[in-house]
């Protein structure tokens, strides 16, 4: 009998938001209780040990013995939808990562119960395969005219035209997800390579080629392994395939002198056949020594490449080497500014101060925590998957704090508009509309964002019938008053304190409930010159202000100072973003 290990990481609003404090627990496939307890400040739980064959039974096609165990996994936490993770598969050696990103309980809703099972990999595929429903010749319809990795992919959890939903995924976890659906964590590193190698080109293949998107779908790519991959929502993922993928997502395999990417064909090899890869096939060439380009080589053309495509989720591109404690200069200064900003979503991370470029023992504390957190190596070096996680996860928090400032610009006040919208309509209301569509859908991946254009197009209307379902409205696509109440109290909710957006969660000082700028007085604004006096501590270049409740030019200039160095909206507002990024420090 082997020995496997298990964690469980709860996120919320696009897996930004740590949700702390909420009770799990572990049961055997009997019903006893093995461990429980309460996720710490990063939403994380300890690691923890588990039973589970030896690694031997699933590095063998013919092995008959289920090479992993299963185990339950129960959540809850009072502020949102409580989940239950149904065999969850732990391998010999492997750390299990049962990686939830919870939904927002709201007032109306429905409390019922997710419960999710994971299949078991590598099972027999139909009769038509994914080979059969793509192709290399570039289709006659719309093409993209260059290889980007998105910063997300819209799965349709069925095939192409059964109803199903559709779901919005950050590319990365997409792929995590689909690897750890399709293979095994105990295959060899090249192998495991491979095939993520040929899961990223055939899904950016999908993409480049607009594959679904030119035949009137609203989705990318499907779940459906009769056309598609395996794509299994809120699945477990293995640390390993995890720290893998966070380094090669972005590199893709195409033909010399062909840009499209390749359509990788690829099968299990033993219950299901093909032209393309073999599962199974990749672990006895990587048991032979081939490289990961030879193992594709194999099964692909000989003048296969390996490219890297640009993406949006990484804010500036790996500098080629790694960095480490004696390292120095701007990519260790953006790296202790990106950190900073993270730490005030997730709170164990330490504080780098000051900010200098210099890569000191206090940097590799907080890199080691992040690594820890985000289930890569801890070993406190910046390589290309620390950095891609943090340029990713640094995008996602400070885009949630773009949407937070964007509201306040916008306008949205206490009250909904008494406007009827439908199709057709135009103007500020529909852009208040179209923000607030898109502010929820970070907190509920079956909703989709929109363009904020002020029009009231197809794509808004299907976005409000989305919306309209998951809160038990009738879906007409119109917004009336039923409408905007439920999309003001759900706004609402997410900001208030019981959510990672903008409450006051565990801060000591909650946020006030106004929104505090230039010429607000009182005892909020000298609450507010505190914290800012005390943020001093973390962040040396704020001045030092007289706290006199008065909101004048000094209080305005400190607070954009703070708003810069944390990486908010610099826009001198205090809302409750910026006040929850100041109680964090105090």
């Amino acid at each position: 009998m082997g020995l496997g290990y298990l964690k469980i990481a709860a996120t919320t609003g696009n897996g930004v938001g740590p949700v702390a404090n909420a009770s799990y627990i572990i049961k055997d496939k009997n019903g006893a209780v093995l461990y429980s307890g309460l996720t710490d400040e990063n939403g994380d739980s300890p690691v923890y040990s588990l039973p589970a064959p030896d690694r031997e039974f699933s590095q063998s096609p013919q092995s008959r013995v289920t090479p992993y165990a299963l185990y339950d996994v129960s959540i809850r936490q009072k502020d949102f939808q409580s989940v239950d993770k149904i065999d969850v598969q732990v391998y010999d050696q492997i750390t299990t990562v049962v990686d939830l990103n919870l939904e927002p309980y709201i007032r109306g809703q429905d409390d019922a119960d997710q419960s999710f099972v994971t299949p078991p990999p590598n099972v027999a595929l139909p009769t038509t395969t994914r080979g059969q429903i793509g192709t290399n010749t570039l289709p006659d319809g719309r093409v993209l005219t260059s290889v980007i990795v998105p910063d997300y992919i819209t799965v349709h959890l069925a095939a192409p035209n059964t109803r199903a939903a559709n779901v919005r995924v950050r590319f990365s976890d997409y792929i995590k997800n689909v690897v750890s659906s399709e293979i095994y964590p105990t295959w060899p590193t090249n192998a495991i390579l491979a095939n993520i190698a040929a899961i990223v080109t055939f899904a950016l293949n999908r993409i480049y080629t607009e594959w679904y998107r030119s035949r009137g779908y609203d989705f990318d790519i499907t779940s459906s392994t009769a056309f598609d991959m395996a794509y299994v929502p809120n699945r477990e993922i293995y640390a390993n395939i995890s720290e893998l993928v966070d380094s090669v997502f972005t590199v893709y395999a195409q033909r010399e002198g062909f840009r499209n990417p390749y359509f990788t064909e690829f099968c299990n090899g033993t219950t299901s056949t093909c032209n393309g890869l073999s599962q199974w096939g990749t672990v006895s060439l990587a048991n032979n020594g081939l490289s990961v380009l030879n193992i594709l080589r194999y099964y692909y053309p000989k003048d296969l490449i390996l490219s890297n495509a640009p993406t949006g989720v990484v804010q500036n591109s790996y500098p080629g080497t790694p960095l480490r404690v004696g390292s120095s200069g701007t990519d260790v200064r953006r790296i202790q500014t990106y950190l900073n900003r993270i730490r005030q979503n997730f709170p164990l991370i330490p504080a780098i101060n000051p900010v200098d470029g210099s890569f000191g023992t206090q940097t590799q504390e907080a890199v080691k925590v992040f690594q820890r957190t985000f289930n890569l190596t801890s070993d406190g070096v910046v390589g290309v998957g620390t950095w891609n996680k943090i340029s990713q996860i640094y995008t996602a928090v400070t885009g949630l704090a773009e949407l937070n400032g964007e509201g306040e610009r916008i306008g949205i006040g206490n009250t909904p508009p008494t406007t009827v919208l439908r199709q057709g309509s135009r103007g500020s209301d529909v852009l208040q509309l179209q923000f607030l569509l898109n502010y929820i859908a970070q907190f509920y991946p079956t909703l989709s964002s929109v363009a904020q254009d002020s029009v009231f197009g197809a794509n808004t209307a299907n976005a409000v019938r989305s919306f309209q379902r998951l809160f038990g409205l009738t879906a007409d696509g119109v917004v009336g008053s039923a409408t905007w109440n439920k999309l003001y109290q759900v706004y609402q909710t997410l900001q208030s304190g019981d959510s990672p957006s903008g409450g006051s969660g565990n801060n000591p000082i909650p946020w006030p409930g106004v929104y505090l700028r230039q010429g607000s007085t009182g005892s909020n604004v000298s609450t507010l010159q505190r914290l800012l006096n005390n943020a001093r501590n973390t962040y040396a270049q704020l001045p030092f202000l007289r706290v006199d409740g008065i909101f004048g030019a000094n209080t305005n200039n400190a607070v954009r100072i703070f708003q810069r160095a944390a990486g908010l909206v610099v826009d001198g507002i205090v809302g409750p973003n910026t006040w929850n990024a100041l109680a964090r420090l105090a």
